[in-house]
């Protein structure tokens, strides 16, 4: 009896999986998890710290951490990595001037050992706006191909639409399967 509760638990899904949502400030992230977690735009104002979710998708059990994203919390980014298994980088696809600091925080990240063997998912967020850079384009700026140790994917997408982050959420359980 007990091995058949184990299985049905198992089946309906226990799983649960730490995300790390980060990206510079006014990049998408928390617009991004709220509407992973209630389908809607929600009204937010700038993470002081952070905002901890739980999102449920296809029985997959999800920690989502949002972290603030001015430069005087950046340096607090670290704290969260502990038992990390995806980290999702959001990038504003029209902020090109500040892309070049979106690059050294993803490397410095990626360079953290608690890190190591996480899975990345850049969300190109913004898409919808006029004069936004395609996922192509950041992925170049970004210097993406030289990420050799950590699988990665881009995904262009508009979090006030929700359209793309789906497909993301998708590549995550790719990858997870692949474990």
């Amino acid at each position: 009896m007990g091995l058949l509760l184990s299985k049905l638990w198992n089946f309906f899904g226990n799983e649960e999986h730490k995300i790390v949502i980060v990206g510079l400030d006014n990049a998408g992230k928390t617009t991004i998890l709220y509407q992973f977690l209630m389908n809607e735009v929600v009204h937010t104002s700038p993470t002081i710290g952070s905002n901890v979710e739980e999102v449920m998708w296809k029985n997959i059990h999800f920690i989502m951490w949002d972290l603030g994203g001015q430069q005087s919390l950046r340096a607090a980014w670290s704290t969260y990595y502990t038992n990390t298994e995806f980290v999702i980088l959001v990038v504003d696809s029209t902020d090109r001037e500040r892309l070049a600091v979106t690059r050294e925080e993803l490397y410095r990240m990626l360079a953290n050992e608690e890190l190591a063997s996480a899975a990345v998912l850049i969300f190109a967020n913004k898409q919808d706006l006029k004069g936004s850079m395609s996922a192509a384009e950041i992925s170049k700026q970004l210097d993406l191909t030289s990420i050799k140790k950590n699988q990665w994917h881009i995904q262009s997408c508009c979090a006030l639409t929700g359209e793309g982050l789906y497909q993301g959420l998708e590549w995550i359980c790719s990858q997870l399967k692949k474990k």
